[in-house]
């Protein structure tokens, strides 16, 4: 009897820079029968998962939790703080830079959009420079992606922070961090942030369907004068209901399951080793890909993303051809490019419940996808990873 050629053995890598694997423990507590969103047991679960999420984005201020992807939470950042007509910095650092612009856009906000070149992360110097410049203080919020995912660079929001600072300018910090919460060391207190978003379904091991604003005392009280509209997004109903452990309207249930053994994994690890798991991993694909003779999108090593990693394909070459190539014959999916780089990187994700074994699956799956494609590479990257992770 003849064999299905779409039948395949084994488990699909899926090696995409989010949504990533979900952890077993997480899925079995997802498992948990629905309760009553409005009783007791409830409340208990809600009011331990608000609190103990603010470990993750170290703050002691209040965490938002939204049914609804990150793109849901970069519209409650500027819903809740802004007015119409106010104008906001942002900066092109990739893809998903240029959605938040185009949400800012949408309610016909002021936007200084500093034209980026995809391989480099905010420069400090010119958050400095726009700030000292804007005399009259019109500027009324920064808009920062903390990890651009399309692209594999982080930018340097102490920095950043540092150089606001030096211009005692009044402005709001606003920080994306969905793809390098809980994969990269972030600091909203301390950096003095004042909306971070976030999403579920990267560095905090669940599925997508959880959002996060993540607020400062400041940012409250600009809730206070923003006259753009807000309903679902509103987060004054939201802190309120909070208060008891509950939602205004019906939350993610098994998702909140989900998010507190989610929690619950990365603090017995301990941030501080999960931060340095990724690092290890990011650093030996990037031995991996240097050793194969390919570019690594991302300019600065200072930038060098600990989530994902974007390569180059040589001129010439389809980076989409490499992708499918490995899907078809190893079964593993690889992060497209998107938008201005489409055709010309593939990404490697490289967060979330991630191990070296799995990392020299990915690493292996690459190197014989480059060599199925014939794209020109120097053989040999995977052992170099290996003697690095050894």
């Amino acid at each position: 009897m003849a064999i299905s050629n779409n039948i395949r053995a084994g488990r699909h890598f899926l090696q995409i820079p989010g949504p990533t694997n979900v952890p077993d423990r997480v899925l079995r507590a997802m498992d948990y029968p629905t309760m009553d969103h409005r009783g007791p047991d409830f409340a208990d679960l809600g009011l331990r998962v608000l609190d103990r999420i603010k470990l993750i984005f170290k703050t002691s201020e209040p965490v938002i939790i939204f049914p609804a992807s990150g793109t849901g939470a970069w519209e409650a950042a500027i819903v809740n703080t802004l007015s119409a007509g106010d104008k906001i910095l942002m900066f092109e650092t990739g893809h998903f830079s240029t959605l938040w612009y185009d949400i800012a856009d949408k309610f016909k906000l002021k936007i200084d959009f500093v034209k980026g070149d995809w391989r480099t992360g905010v420069d400090p110097n010119i958050v400095e420079q726009k700030l000292k410049e804007d005399k009259d203080n019109t500027i009324k919020a920064v808009c920062v992606v903390h990890n651009e995912t399309s692209t594999g660079v982080t930018s340097r929001i102490g920095e950043i922070r540092k150089a606001m600072d030096n211009t005692n300018h009044p402005a709001l910090l606003f920080v994306d961090t969905i793809s390098s919460l809980g994969s990269i060391d972030y600091k909203h207190e301390e950096w003095k942030v004042d909306v971070t978003v976030g999403g579920s379904q990267k560095g905090l091991l669940l599925p997508p369907g959880l959002s996060f604003n993540a607020i400062s005392s400041k940012a409250i009280e600009a809730y206070k004068v923003s006259d753009l509209p807000k309903s679902y997004w509103d987060w004054e109903p939201m802190l309120e209901n909070n208060k008891k452990g509950y939602f205004p309207y019906t939350p993610a249930t098994n998702l909140l399951y989900g998010l507190d053994e989610a929690i619950n994994m990365l603090t017995e690890e301990g941030l501080e080793n999960v931060f340095a798991r990724h690092k290890r991993f990011a650093e030996a694909t990037r031995i991996a890909v240097n050793s194969w003779g390919l570019e690594i999108l991302c300019k600065n090593p200072s930038e060098y993303s600990d989530s994902l990693t974007a390569v180059l394909v040589p001129d010439g070459h389809d980076a989409d051809f490499l992708r499918k190539t490995i899907l078809d014959n190893y079964n593993m999916s690889l992060g497209t490019g998107l938008a201005k780089v489409a055709g010309k990187v593939f990404r490697i994700g490289h967060l979330g419940d991630f191990n070296e074994l799995m990392l020299a699956g990915t690493l292996a799956g690459v190197e014989m996808g480059l060599m199925k494609s014939k794209i020109p590479y120097q053989k040999g990257g995977i052992l170099k990873a290996l003697e690095y992770l050894c």
